[in-house]
C-alpha cells in the first residue's frame, strides 16, 4: 500500500499533467483578436466547422479586420480552394462602403484568374458583388461554401446564396490563395 506521501506526490503529478490539457481546451474554445471573438467550432445548417486559424489584417498602419477560417469537421486541412465545405469570418474595425467591397472583390478575382475563367464567372460575380452592404465597426461578414452553394452573410443575415465552386474558390482565394491580400494574414488563417 502506498504511503500518504507517495499518494500525495502521485496526485500532484496527475494534476500537473491535467492542467496543460485544461488550458489548451479553454484556449481552443475561442480566440480573441483585437476584441473580435472566434469560437473553436461553428454549427451551420447542421454541419460542424472547426477553426483552422485566425489573424489580424493590417492595411498600411491600421488594424482593418480580424478573421478566422473554418472547415467542415473531418476533412483534410487546410483546403481553402477545393470542394471542402468551409467558412471565412471577417469582423471589421472601420466603416467600409459596399461599393468598395465590390470593387476590390472584382479586381482581386480578375487578377487571380485567366481571362476566359474570369469571363465565365463575371455575371455570377457581379450578382454576388451587388449583395454587399456597408459595414460599421463590429460588423461581421461570413463567406461560406457548403459543398453545393456559396453564401455571404452580414451579422448572420443571409445576403447571397448561389454561385458555383469556381466562384467560391476564386473568392476564398482573395484571402487564402497563392496571391492573397496579405500573405501573413493568409498564413495565420491557415494555421501555418
Amino acid at each position: 500500500m502506498a504511503s500518504f506521501r507517495t499518494r500525495g506526490v502521485l496526485l500532484l503529478a496527475a494534476l500537473a499533467t491535467a492542467l496543460p490539457t485544461a488550458a489548451v481546451s479553454a484556449e481552443r474554445a475561442s480566440v480573441e483578436v483585437e476584441g473580435a471573438r472566434f469560437p473553436a467550432t461553428l454549427e451551420v445548417d447542421e454541419r460542424r466547422y472547426e477553426r483552422i486559424g485566425h489573424g489580424l489584417f493590417r492595411y498600411m498602419i491600421w488594424d482593418a479586420y480580424a478573421g478566422a477560417y473554418y472547415q467542415a469537421a473531418g476533412y483534410p486541412r487546410p483546403a481553402p480552394q477545393s470542394e471542402v465545405p468551409r467558412r471565412l469570418e471577417l469582423e471589421y474595425f472601420h466603416a467600409i462602403e459596399a461599393g468598395d467591397f465590390a470593387e476590390v472583390t472584382r479586381e482581386r478575382v480578375q487578377k487571380s484568374l485567366p481571362d476566359n475563367e474570369f469571363a465565365r464567372l463575371a455575371s455570377s460575380l457581379s450578382t454576388f458583388n451587388g449583395r454587399y452592404r456597408d459595414v460599421s465597426p463590429g460588423d461581421r461578414y461570413a463567406l461560406g461554401w457548403d459543398g453545393e452553394a456559396l453564401t455571404l452573410a452580414l451579422n448572420g443575415e443571409l445576403l447571397y446564396s448561389g454561385g458555383d465552386q469556381a466562384l467560391a474558390n476564386a473568392l476564398f482565394g482573395i484571402w487564402l490563395g497563392d496571391d492573397p491580400l496579405g500573405e501573413g494574414f493568409r498564413d495565420d488563417l491557415l494555421g501555418r
